[in-house]
């Protein structure tokens, strides 16, 4: 028993492999298929449970809430103008981060909103294709009203779009959002001739007027001249509103709607609000 004792564990192992050897090759390999077979079966099974562990694991991290609501009448009515605004800027940082919301925009729901509209906000935004609106606040179908020019700049129809939006279908909230590296702003900053968008232009160059004071190269390749070109530009669109509209300032006075400017940032996808 002592040299069995002094044999160790390695030895022994090789021992008891080499003895199911002999014993197999003895019984003219009559058991092979059967422990070939053992031994597939437990790799399958083995593999079957890690990999659902797996699955049912990645399930769990993946479970979203799909947002299947669309705005109601009466919920639009009890809405108050910061909320909508706070909503928005909620949903921006969602945007941000990345984690947006999950919407479900089947059938059923685009059948839903063909009854009527009641969404909390109109944006003027530019016609730049990397700015978009629903998207840079998280809405979904029937939240919001978007208005698109090149410079997002007021005029009548947008200013009648507006009034549409807000007087006539409760909207409670104008935001006009302009944006980085906006071509428009350059454009007017170079006083380019081109067609109708130099018109188009002339609605931009009171931003430069307002932006005379800026300490530095005033041309479209400075990043900074533009940026403040821009924010005159958001101001000078806000200011618009309430002047050319009697509609909407007399709302905004009543505390039934709010009027804001936003500037967006393509870069980190988030936005400065604007005083």
């Amino acid at each position: 028993m002592y040299c069995i004792r002094k044999i160790n564990k390695n030895k022994w192992i090789k021992i008891l492999k080499f003895a199911v050897l002999i014993i197999i090759i003895k019984m003219k390999r009559k058991l092979l298929p059967i422990i070939a077979i053992a031994i597939a079966s437990l790799l399958v099974v083995s593999c079957y449970t890690g990999t659902k562990k797996l699955r049912d694991k990645s399930k769990a991290k993946n479970v979203v809430h799909i947002n299947r609501h669309v705005m109601t009448k009466a919920e639009q009515a009890s809405l108050l103008p910061e909320d909508v605004l706070q909503e928005f800027k909620n949903g921006n940082q969602r945007f941000n981060s990345g984690n947006v919301t999950q919407r479900d925009h089947s059938e059923e729901i685009r059948k839903a909103v063909t009854g009527g509209q009641f969404p909390k906000a109109i944006v003027l935004s530019c016609v730049d294709s990397r700015v978009p609106v629903e998207d840079v606040f998280d809405q979904g179908l029937g939240d919001v009203f978007v208005g698109r020019v090149a410079g997002n700049f007021v005029n009548t129809d947008l200013l009648g779009s507006m009034e549409f939006a807000c007087k006539v279908s409760g909207a409670k909230l104008i935001i006009v959002m302009g944006h980085q590296h906006c071509g428009a702003i350059k454009g007017a900053i170079d006083d380019v001739h081109l067609g109708n968008i130099t018109a188009m232009l002339k609605s931009i160059k009171p931003a430069i007027e307002m932006s005379q004071s800026f300490a530095g190269d005033k041309s479209s390749k400075n990043e900074e001249y533009i940026k403040t070109v821009n924010k005159n530009n958001i101001r000078n669109a806000v200011s618009q509103i309430r002047v050319k509209s009697d509609i909407l300032k007399d709302m905004e006075d009543k505390g039934e709607i709010k009027i804001v400017g936003a500037y967006y940032s393509l870069l980190t996808g988030k936005l400065e609000f604007v005083e």
